[in-house]
């Protein structure tokens, strides 16, 4: 099948799937010893940005070695891939663009600067649920971090306010817009040390979640020349990462681009049959485990959240059109685990922070690639095996386009950046190619996998397979003369009631039982028939039409040639469970589990996670992760300084913490602990 094109894109995404260079690319590549970004240890960036700030009186920050500082505050030994060489950027007064998929360890990038030495960091950030998750998570490491949103009392203001005129505050978090009223700005003067902007490929036409208060702040920012400027997302083509770039206006920014694949992830695209019953079937199999569903309507998160609820699944549903106050509870419910599962639209994205979040279910498809690689991203971000499922219907795609113009006609521009979009998620989502190296390629890197494939998604794991060439042309003609003989007037669904040789009310009153396409793939099976369609519109040998509210599935110039032989077409299918050769993933080695360890304890020292942090207001994974307690109940530490060895135990947390997590790995119960 070499040198075939698997399904049709234009010239942008062929384009976007060109290798970047290696130096972006390699996420273990020394960028040290690039002359402008020194050792990640060393201290002359330090001393090379006092000729940038007046010194402020009171600020209480010596300056610190990186690693140090990493040890010390976090509890970790080792960077993560590029967060060393970002940090290092920074205190070199070097601009910097930072791309790190979702749970790659974007904060760590700009906190520690804060506590080198190099002074106060302004973070910009979209959301105001990010920012106090963020808050929260700095100040339990024992940072001096604040936000200033319409959501804080005034008191909080004044205490923020307070801070920042002596100099005591490491980190301030803001939206775009608060930025661009009041005298922040000056009140920040002459401390200011780094600006970050988070989710940076808002600031982009081309990205996938254009703000335009983004926009406004290049003009701002040019008001503090000198002060470092680092901008941060987990999603962004190389022409994002250029626009992202300009429109920040980096100076010579170092490019940090970590590798975009999720090794943890389990990627699954199926095609949608009944999709409240697969959405049930998921969550089942991660019993008692979070997660998030995503739909595309506010009626049908109502619809599936009824649905999960009346199969005695702990469910809500979160959508823009329900109360604030309740937006807020189901998210700090579904944060503290409090909650289980959240069926939701797109708007619970970006505010989400909970680590151990085990499967992503989108339930229609995506608006993007970039919508799904960050949507999916939120599983998994603990490194422990997650799974990512879609149910495509190539009725969303033409539901997208609805919603997309529902408020007047779009510009020429965007309608072809809608198409490119839409016709990139459906290639994703039908083509009978490893999940892990489409979404990889798309964003413009090479993946590199065994011969045997990912072992993490559902064609590399044999649970869905390619047609040979001859059976996928003699197939689609089969399908394609089915419509063309019944008139291009119908929906997918009779077609393939037509193919299977039912008789419908529909088929007797058209007289289609009498054609000789009625049975004609008869043994194929309503899924595979389904999928085969959408598979066919994708590649634009069908298309759909609208019929008032109805869509109808009719033929294209390039169906019609391909009846006569002229063309090419990939189909796959769905491999039912009975068929398939047992394959077990090749990723569960390179993941932490559970198997041989102690489950018990580790559900004890979940338990007192849970407690410690109700009781001290603040989401459980700021207090340990689960990769922490995993270790906390292998190796059992029996004294503080041995729990300090832990991975993710630092100084401040140790003293929070440490005696009441020696208690219960001791043996003790974590309600008498708390109690006490």
């Amino acid at each position: 099948m070499s040198g075939r094109q698997p399904f049709p894109h234009d010239d942008r995404l062929a384009a976007a799937a060109t290798p970047l260079p290696a130096a972006s690319l390699d996420p273990d590549e020394d960028l040290a010893q690039d002359e402008t970004i020194p050792d990640v240890d060393g201290m002359s960036a330090v001393r090379s940005l006092d000729s940038l700030r007046a010194p402020v009186a009171g600020r209480v920050r010596d300056r610190m070695v990186p690693h140090d500082a990493l040890r010390k505050y976090w509890g970790f030994d080792q960077f993560r891939p590029l967060q060393g060489e970002a940090a290092a950027a920074a205190l070199a007064a070097r601009d910097s663009l930072v791309v790190l998929p979702t749970g790659g360890g974007k904060s760590l990038c700009y906190q520690i600067p804060a506590v080198c030495g190099l002074g106060l960091t302004l973070v910009v950030s979209p959301l105001i649920a990010l920012m106090d998750d963020q808050v929260a998570a700095a100040r339990e490491a024992g940072l001096s971090a604040g936000a200033l949103h319409g959501n804080i009392t005034e008191q909080e203001r004044r205490d923020i306010r307070g801070m920042l005129a002596t100099g005591r505050l490491d980190l301030l978090y803001v939206s775009p817009e608060r930025l661009c009223v009041g005298d922040l700005m000056t009140t920040m003067q002459g401390q200011l040390g780094l600006v970050a902007v988070d989710e940076a490929h808002c600031v982009s036409h081309w990205g996938h979640d254009f703000r335009p208060e983004y926009r406004q702040l290049a003009p701002i920012l040019a008001q503090i020349p000198g002060i470092p400027r680092m901008a941060l997302t987990a999603t962004a083509t190389p022409q994002v990462q250029d626009d992202i770039c300009a429109q920040l206006a980096l100076r010579d920014p170092a490019r940090l681009v970590g590798h975009v694949d999720r090794a943890n992830l389990v990627y699954r695209a199926l095609p949608r049959m009944n999709g409240t019953k697969q959405v049930i079937e998921v969550v089942r199999r991660h019993e008692g485990e979070g997660g998030i569903v995503y739909a595309q309507t506010r009626k049908e998160v109502e619809r599936l959240a009824y649905a999960l609820q009346q199969n005695g699944i702990h469910a809500a549903g979160y959508h823009a059109g329900m109360e604030a106050r309740e937006r807020s509870r189901v998210q700090s419910d579904f944060v503290n685990e409090r909650l289980t599962v959240v069926v939701a639209t797109i708007a619970f994205g970006m505010g989400i922070d909970r680590s151990n979040v085990r499967f992503v279910i989108h339930a229609n498809a995506p608006k993007s690639i970039e919508h799904y690689q960050q949507e999916a991203g939120r599983a998994g971000r603990d490194g422990d095996p997650a799974e990512c499922v879609l149910l495509f219907s190539a009725g969303d795609l033409a539901t997208h386009r609805a919603l997309a113009m529902k408020d007047g006609a779009l510009s020429p521009d965007r309608t072809r950046t809608l198409d490119r979009q839409l016709k990139e998620v459906g290639r994703f989502a039908v083509a009978p190619m490893c999940r892990h190296r489409l979404l990889t390629e798309h964003f413009g890197q090479v993946y590199e996998a065994a011969a045997a494939g990912c072992g993490a998604c559902d064609v590399c794991l044999g649970e869905s397979k390619e047609l040979a060439p001859d059976e996928a042309m003699v197939t689609a003609q089969k399908i394609i003369s089915t419509v063309w003989r019944t008139g291009g007037r119908y929906g997918s669904g009779h077609v393939v009631d037509v193919l299977l040789g039912r008789t419908t009310e529909k088929v007797e009153r058209g007289g289609h039982a009498a054609l000789a396409v009625f049975g004609l793939l008869k043994d194929a099976g309503e899924a595979s028939l389904r999928a085969w369609i959408d598979q066919l519109l994708v590649q634009g040998l069908l298309m759909v039409t609208e019929d008032g509210d109805y869509p109808l599935v009719t033929l294209t110039a390039a169906g019609r040639a391909l009846c006569k032989g002229e063309g090419e077409v990939r189909l796959g299918r769905t491999i039912p469970a009975a068929g398939r050769a047992r394959k077990g993933s090749q990723r569960k080695a390179a993941v932490q589990d559970l198997d041989g360890k102690d489950g018990a304890l580790f559900e004890r020292l979940r338990r007192l996670r849970r407690l410690l942090a109700e009781r001290r207001h603040v989401p459980p994974y700021v207090i340990f992760t689960d990769a922490t307690l995993h270790l906390l109940a292998s190796e059992r530490p029996g004294s503080l300084s041995a729990m300090l060895e832990v991975k993710g135990v630092g100084e401040r947390k140790l003293k929070l913490y440490g005696p009441a997590f020696l208690t219960v790995v001791a043996g003790g119960d974590p309600e008498a602990v708390v109690a006490s």
